[in-house]
């Protein structure tokens, strides 16, 4: 006779959620008890924030058990937790952050920061407490992105700054505290010691996730948050154009020269939907992204569309993932922040420290 905690065991393990793509054995914790006064119970940990994403996993195990011979229905409980990554060498963790995601492109254009804001509002719609630092200094964007042009922070004790809230995350820019027409024409060290400022001068608030909205390209301001800030790990965005998978992969192995696990590849733009028809055409090409992430052996995320409601509710100030936070969009939105959260994870449970930055010129 088959063993009912066995074959729910197993039977849970194997399930492969349409949207992740992965079999829930190699991302979550799965216990199965059977006591003798109740019915069978299935516990399952999740590694990363899944208020949402619980029912229809708990809906889809209860499809998956009515075919098997467990006499009776399990009872099945879903808890996530967000842990913290180590950090690197002798790095202390950043005050108020469990783990720092940079947001990288190779390039302008691609549209880094649009992936950053709608990625951070994923990850805070399925219930993680997350923020965004806006690291570009010369062309600050989530201001205008999250609706909070024109506010400024405020610094009860002159000397750190509060957080700006919108839509339930956190976030930080050097847009806050300049006019929003005002070029900054700072050399390099002026600008990396803003950010600096701006991310260890922040009183971050419990956060399970801090977004760092990198500049597009490979210079001081990436190496000086490498060099300085615990990085978690850093999430590649490109299109499947040649010429921007080309400066991506310059960005893949800036983040591989200075000891930051690269979580995987996103790439945007991935195919043109048409807002007269629905007509969907890769007008960038197609599959750049799946193949760079094969190529350098790191996990593809996702893909994202181009499509002009995007471009519309994040200039309005409402990114698409609260635009429409049951659309097509948005659940692609959602499902890469599981699969980026689902990395991170992976990071956290690992016991072996971090070697010592070593940046050598070739």
């Amino acid at each position: 006779m088959t063993d009912p905690l066995s074959s729910a065991r197993a039977a849970a393990a194997d399930f492969v959620d349409p949207d992740l793509g992965l079999a829930l054995g190699e991302y979550a914790l799965i216990e199965a008890v059977h006591p003798d006064d109740g019915p069978l119970r299935l516990q399952i940990g999740l590694p990363f924030p899944a208020d949402r994403y619980r029912d229809r996993l708990v809906e889809s195990l209860r499809a998956l058990f009515a075919g098997l011979d467990l006499a009776g229905e399990p009872a099945i409980e879903v808890t996530w937790q967000v842990g913290a990554a180590p950090v690197r060498g002798a790095m202390d963790g950043l005050a108020g952050v469990r783990n720092i995601l940079a947001i990288a492109s190779g390039k302008g254009g691609v549209g880094k920061s649009t992936t950053t804001v709608n990625l951070a509002l994923a990850l805070a719609a399925d219930g993680g407490r997350v923020g965004v630092l806006d690291a570009d200094i010369y062309g600050p964007s989530q201001p205008r992105m999250l609706g909070l042009s024109g506010r400024r922070p405020t610094s009860p004790d002159g000397r750190r700054l509060h957080p700006l809230v919108a839509h339930g995350i956190q976030c930080m820019s050097i847009g806050f505290l300049v006019d929003e027409d005002q070029p900054m024409v700072w050399r390099g060290p002026m600008a990396t010691q803003a950010l600096t400022q701006l991310l260890t001068e922040t009183d971050w608030d419990d956060l399970d996730y801090l977004l760092v909205d990198m500049p597009p390209g490979t210079g001081d301001i990436q190496l000086t948050l490498s060099q300085r800030v615990p990085v978690t790990g850093a999430v590649i965005v490109t299109t499947p154009q040649d010429i921007a998978l080309q400066d991506a992969v310059k960005g893949l192995k800036m983040f591989e020269k200075v000891e930051i696990p690269v979580l995987g590849i996103v790439e945007n733009m991935s195919s043109h939907i048409c807002s007269q028809c629905g007509h969907e055409e890769p007008i960038f090409g197609a599959g750049g992204g799946q193949r760079m992430a094969e190529k350098y052996g790191v996990p593809m995320l996702g893909s994202l569309p181009l499509d002009i409601r995007i471009r519309e509710e994040t200039d309005g100030g409402r990114p698409t993932v609260v635009a429409d936070p049951d659309g097509a969009i948005a659940r692609a939105y959602l499902a890469l922040a599981r699969r980026a959260g689902i990395a991170v994870g992976a990071l956290a449970d690992r016991s072996a420290s971090f070697p010592e930055i070593v940046i050598e010129d070739d």
